[in-house]
């Protein structure tokens, strides 16, 4: 079973990245949560909205979304993301666990638990 999120990425102050939906199944699951979340998120900033702009990037299912308000302008981008341990995927899962080659490598993603926790 794979884990999906939906995420919102902006700069307010310092780099942020922001949880909007979690515990999807499915790419397919997650696309379509994206797909809704550009026209309904909402900047945790109180911003009275006037306009909505969705940009997609054409290589990936990510869009940059600008929201004009009454006296400023707010601009995020939504993605999706995958936790590669817990990928369908076997190429993708396998690389994710931690083995003594890749570990010296450190050319591989990977999911660890810090010694000590």
């Amino acid at each position: 079973m794979g884990d999906w999120v939906v995420i919102a990425e902006y700069y307010s102050d310092v780099y942020r990245t922001e949880f909007i939906r979690r515990g999807l199944e499915t790419e397919d699951q997650a696309l379509k949560a994206l797909r809704a979340a550009v026209h309904t998120y909402v900047p945790s900033r109180n911003i009275v909205e006037k306009r909505r702009r969705v940009y997609r990037f054409t290589d990936q299912e990510t869009y940059l979304v600008v929201i004009k308000g009454k006296l400023s302008e707010w601009e995020c981008t939504l993605r999706i993301a995958e936790l590669i341990s817990d990928s369908t995927d076997p190429a993708v899962a396998g690389r994710s666990q931690r083995d003594d080659g890749a570990a010296q490598r450190g050319d591989e993603p990977q999911d660890r638990i810090p010694p000590g926790c």
